[in-house]
C-alpha cells in the first residue's frame, strides 16, 4: 500500500467533522475532490474506512486503526519538518496548540503576536475549546500542550502542570446596571439578575449553588466565548462572573462595573483562577512548544502586573 500523507490528513479530518462537507471545507478542498481522495486511500487500504449508511459517518473497525496510525504518522512528519528546520538554523514548522476561552482573549493572543515576531517562518495553530475537548486532542497528540483550568490535571502523574499566576474571580455588569447604581449590594440581589458564564469549574459552580440559596445554580447564558457574554453583559441585565483579563479594556472607558456583594466573603480561595499549561510527560515538546510556553509565562507576568493597576472606582462594593 503507497502512503500518501495528504489523504490520510483527509480522513484525519473527515473522521474529526464527521461531514464530508465541512471536512473538504476545512482543508480547503471541493467536495467532489475531497470525496475523491477520501476513495483513492480506501481503494489503496483495500476496505471502506467510514460508515456511509450511518449519519454520524463513524470510522469502520478496519478505520480506527488506520485512524491511529495515521494520526501518529501526520505527527511525526510534522516534528521531523520542524528539527530539520531547527538543523538547518531556522526556527520554521508547525506549532499545534488549545486553549480555553479565558486565556483566549487576552494572554494567549498576544503571546502568539511575540512568537511571530520572533519566529516569522513557523506557523502556529491553536484551538480554543473547553478543558475535555482539549485534553481529548492532548491524548490522541493534536496539540502539544493547552492552557486552560488545571485542577482535573495536577494530581494525575500522566501531566506535566505548569502554574500561571491567580486571577480574582469577580463579578460585573454593565456601568449603568440598576446594581452599579447601589451602595451596596448582597447576594439575594446580584442573582435576582441573570447570570451569563463561561462553563465554570465545579469549584465555582459550588460556591454559586451555596451562596444563591438554591438547590443547584445554573446560568442563564452559557458559552465559551468570553466576547460574546461580554457582549451579552453590554447590552442587557445580565451579570457575569470572571477575572479583569477579559473586560478590562471596558472597565478603563467605564463600561463595566465590577461588583461584590456584602455577604460574600472577599479572600474565598473558590474565587481564584487555577490556569495553567498542561502537557502530557509521556511526549516531549518541541522547540517550537517550549518557545510559546516560554512567552506565555511571560505574559502572563506582564498581564498579572498591569492588571493590579485597574482602577478601584471601578470595583462596586
Amino acid at each position: 500500500m503507497h502512503i500518501d500523507l495528504r489523504q490520510l490528513r483527509h480522513f484525519i479530518a473527515l473522521a474529526e467533522h464527521r461531514s464530508f462537507v465541512a471536512a473538504a471545507a476545512a482543508v480547503n478542498l471541493s467536495q467532489s475532490a475531497f470525496s475523491r481522495s477520501i476513495q483513492a486511500l480506501e481503494h489503496s487500504a483495500g476496505f471502506q474506512l467510514v460508515d456511509r449508511a450511518s449519519k454520524e459517518l463513524p470510522p469502520t473497525q478496519q478505520g480506527l486503526v488506520v485512524l491511529e496510525h495515521a494520526r501518529r504518522l501526520i505527527r511525526e512528519a510534522q516534528e521531523l519538518n520542524n528539527e530539520i528546520g531547527r538543523l538547518n538554523g531556522a526556527e520554521i514548522g508547525t506549532l499545534r496548540f488549545g486553549c480555553g476561552p479565558a486565556p483566549a482573549g487576552q494572554l494567549v493572543p498576544r503571546a502568539v503576536a511575540l512568537f511571530i515576531a520572533e519566529y516569522p517562518k513557523a506557523k502556529v495553530h491553536f484551538q480554543v475549546d473547553n478543558w475535555q475537548d482539549l485534553n481529548q486532542r492532548l491524548i490522541s497528540e493534536d496539540i502539544e500542550f493547552f492552557v486552560a483550568d488545571t485542577r482535573r490535571f495536577e494530581a494525575d502523574p500522566d501531566y506535566r502542570i505548569t502554574r500561571l499566576r491567580a486571577q480574582r474571580m469577580r463579578f460585573y455588569c454593565r456601568a449603568d446596571h440598576p446594581l452599579a447604581q447601589q451602595a451596596s449590594v448582597t447576594c439575594k440581589e446580584l442573582f435576582g439578575y441573570p447570570l451569563a458564564t463561561t462553563f465554570r469549574p465545579p469549584n465555582i459552580r459550588k460556591l454559586l449553588t451555596e451562596y444563591s440559596g438554591r438547590r443547584d445554580f445554573v446560568p442563564q447564558v452559557e458559552c465559551e466565548h468570553t466576547y460574546a457574554l461580554l457582549n451579552v453583559v453590554r447590552h442587557s441585565d445580565a451579570i457575569a462572573i470572571g477575572n479583569a483579563m477579559n473586560p478590562e479594556p471596558a472597565l478603563f472607558t467605564d463600561e463595566l462595573h465590577w461588583l461584590q456583594p456584602v455577604d460574600l466573603p472577599p479572600h474565598l480561595e473558590e474565587m481564584n483562577t487555577r490556569y495553567g499549561i498542561v502537557s502530557r510527560n509521556a511526549r516531549s515538546l518541541s522547540s517550537l512548544a517550549k518557545a510559546m510556553i516560554g512567552l506565555i509565562e511571560k505574559t502572563d507576568l506582564h498581564l498579572a502586573d498591569h492588571l493590579s493597576g485597574v482602577p478601584m472606582p471601578h470595583v462596586g462594593v
